[in-house]
């Protein structure tokens, strides 16, 4: 049944005149109403038709009484959510209500009925009905996203798996021939010059596939969130970029510092990116400063549109004091492939800033960068404190 269509209402009583009766307070513009005169009639149509919104019934008739019914409907496995009203003279005795709840009924009415009493009670449990379908309708469509997005996931696993095999081996083997080449045959200026240019392309292709690797398996992986010191990962990069700190007469510094409830693995890459990215985008000839700072703020303070006001936020500031880039580029940067200079100025893929942005977002936070050209740029960090 459609959210938009009248709502389907059962009205169940042994005599004519009531039922007519029922129409009359219940406008049909707004239901559709199926009528009823018996027990039995009433458990065909329901049985036929399960989409009622409603059920109202009279709780005295002969053969089948509304009691039995309800008790009938109730045991029904695709029945037994229909909200039931019984309306009747015979519901002022205790012992009379609670058979009335323990049949099934959610309510009740005395006749003579109320009209406007008994039609706010009836918009009451249809609007309850209408917002259990479209709840019904917005799980069944997450459903299915949940499914495509597996179905996407799979393909870039198996992806995943040509690129680290398939497309790499072809490339070993260029690299191995191109340095047998280069150590056992006599070759002129312009082929060294050639080959080259050949182990170069290789390599580039080699750093691309390994980055998209780390991207798709980024934005698949299982997501396991631990309270980290930010201090220790950067220590852990520091470590690892050890060589090119010294070449670049770098200090990497972390100022102020808290625990952020992260993915440890994940967040080492990040580290990993941007400082890397910071020192491969310094001045020349000018030593490079980076500093990392972390600390706690409340959305409050913040004024971020896209931050809670009611939550604290880790933030986290990775500040460099390089080349920068012109305000214009602060959004284009986090694209897959988007590179603001030549790949002859500096080595890359474009995929490091984007591999990033994957990160802060399955950590539901947000990154933005902000710079200058030639006065450095800083990159800030916000994450969920919880």
């Amino acid at each position: 049944m459609k959210v938009e269509s009248p709502a389907k209402i059962l009205i169940v009583d042994d005599r004519p005149a009531n039922l007519l009766a029922l129409e009359v307070i219940l406008d049909k513009k707004n239901y559709e109403l199926v009528r009823a005169t018996s027990g039995r009639e009433a458990l065909k149509i329901i049985m036929k038709e399960p989409d009622f919104a409603l059920i109202l019934i009279d709780a005295l008739m002969p053969i089948m009484d509304g009691f039995e019914t309800a008790t009938m409907i109730r045991q029904s496995k695709k029945l037994k959510y229909i909200p039931i009203i019984f309306l009747t003279a015979q519901m002022n005795e205790p012992d009379n209500i609670l058979k009335g709840f323990q049949s099934g009924a959610v309510d009740y009415m005395l006749k003579p009925l109320h009209p406007e009493i008994l039609k706010a009670k009836v918009a009451v449990f249809v609007e309850l009905y209408r917002k259990n379908i479209e709840l019904a309708f917005q799980n069944e469509e997450k459903e299915k996203r949940a499914e495509e997005l597996s179905i996407a996931n799979k393909k870039l696993l198996a992806f995943t798996y040509i690129a680290s095999h398939d497309l790499q081996e072809p490339l070993r083997k260029i690299q191995t021939f191109v340095s047998i080449m280069f150590e056992n045959e006599t070759l002129t200026e312009n082929g060294k010059h050639n080959l080259q240019r050949v182990q170069l392309s290789a390599g580039r292709m080699r750093l691309l596939i390994d980055d998209l690797l780390t991207f798709s398996q980024i934005s698949t992986a299982e997501l396991k969130f631990e309270k980290t010191e930010i201090s220790a990962i950067v220590e852990e990069v520091k470590a690892e970029l050890k060589d090119i700190i010294q070449e670049k007469n770098a200090t990497v510094t972390f100022a102020e510092h808290c625990p952020a409830n992260i993915i440890p693995f994940q967040f080492r890459q990040l580290m990993y990116n941007l400082i890397s990215n910071a020192l491969k985008f310094s001045i020349p000839e000018k030593p490079s400063r980076i500093i990392i700072t972390s600390k706690i703020e409340k959305g409050s303070k913040l004024n971020i549109e896209k931050l809670s006001h009611k939550k604290n936020y880790c933030h986290i500031t990775v500040k460099d004091n390089g080349i920068g880039f012109e305000p214009q580029f602060s959004e284009r940067i986090f694209g897959v492939f988007q590179k603001l200079h030549g790949k002859d100025s500096y080595a890359g893929t474009g995929i490091g800033l984007a591999i990033v942005k994957q990160i802060v977002e399955n950590h539901n936070g947000i990154i933005t960068a902000t710079s200058e050209l030639n006065k450095g740029a800083t990159f800030d960090i916000y994450i969920d404190d919880n």
